[in-house]
């Protein structure tokens, strides 16, 4: 590196070491102030008698070495160093957190009840989107089901992509009407089998399925596969009536409307079938902070691939053995 580099690279890392030195240098001139006031006998004893009483310390004119200069010097060095000068930058391995979660949202047609303001699916939104910003680091996946289990997004750190996406969600949009959660928790596994994390999390916001046999097979096996299955019910259990394909309530074969309550029970089993924890979705705070600390367990990042970072090298370093000279300099008898 030429000199034009190293002025134009040359910094502090931390720079607020630096006002220390004022104060260190305002403490030398007090203390040599104060050690000559104490040397300072000739008020007190004859003039003739004073230099026979000094003892000699070795220097000219039998004065002690005065060890102020080389005192400032060992301080200024020592808060350099503590300040991280440098000029030069290193590379190092990248690391990412090893957490992978895909969020499953039930878009089958009970979700367009309105139970809970303004509907179940726009508040399973809501949910989702709190979720994701506990994410951090992790990477996040999406898959939206019905009849059939669709992805919406592949895994990705790119939250904000996942959360552009949520708006257009929505029954309506499904091409076929169903409730069948198996087929979509098998398709989360498959995205979180090529992620090579360690820590694997399927988060189902749904107000029940139509499978639930399958459903709570298939939730077994992935618990032991180790990924972990936490429900969030969209709902309430008094339910709320059921729209028909023209908009009008649906009836059942009384005649009498038809409801679509929250399955309770059937969740829970659903959660505890996974490994994980059912929460109600008004409560979907408690599942986010638990999200959280599982996310930032110490100890389990994982290397990423191809990705390396530079931070700046720490050149403080090089001032400790001119530091030490100094300090066993300064321990000579009589200076300290």
């Amino acid at each position: 590196m030429n000199f034009n580099a190293f002025l134009q690279n040359f910094h502090f890392i931390r720079p607020l070491w630096l006002l220390a030195l004022p104060v260190l240098w305002g403490i030398v001139v007090w203390l040599a102030r104060q050690r000559a006031r104490g040397e300072d006998w000739s008020d007190v004893i004859d003039a003739e008698l004073l230099p026979a009483l000094q003892l000699d310390g070795g220097s000219e004119g039998g004065q002690s070495a005065r060890p102020w200069p080389w005192l400032t010097l060992a301080w200024t060095l020592a808060v350099l160093a503590l300040a991280g000068p440098s000029w030069q930058q290193d590379s190092a391995q990248a690391y990412r957190a090893p957490a992978a979660w895909v969020l499953v949202l039930d878009l089958s047609p009970s979700m367009d009840a309105t139970d809970l303001s303004p509907n179940r699916v726009t508040r399973a939104r809501y949910a989702l989107d709190d979720i994701l910003s506990a994410a951090r680091d992790a990477r996040v996946g999406m898959v939206a089901f019905s009849d059939e289990p669709y992805t919406v997004t592949p895994l990705t750190q790119d939250v904000a992509t996942v959360r552009a996406l949520m708006p257009s969600l929505a029954p309506e949009m499904m091409p076929t009407a169903g409730d069948h959660l198996a087929p979509a928790l098998t398709q989360a596994q498959q995205l979180l089998s090529a992620s090579g994390a360690r820590d694997k999390r399927i988060v189902v916001v749904t107000d029940g399925f139509d499978d639930p046999a399958a459903a709570l097979r298939t939730a077994a096996a992935l618990k032991a596969q180790g990924i972990a299955i936490s429900v969030v019910g969209a709902g309430t259990p008094g339910g709320a009536p059921l729209s028909g394909a023209n908009g009008s309530f649906a009836l059942g074969a009384n005649g009498q409307t038809q409801l679509t309550k929250l399955k309770v029970d059937q969740l829970q089993q659903l959660a505890s079938s996974g490994g994980g924890q059912y929460v109600d979705i008004a409560h979907v705070t408690s599942l986010v902070k638990s999200l959280q600390s599982t996310s930032e367990r110490p100890g389990d990042a994982i290397a990423a691939q191809g990705v390396e970072v530079a931070h700046w090298r720490d050149a403080g370093a090089y001032l400790l053995p001119i530091l030490l000279l100094l300090v066993a300099l300064l321990t000579r008898r009589r200076w300290l």
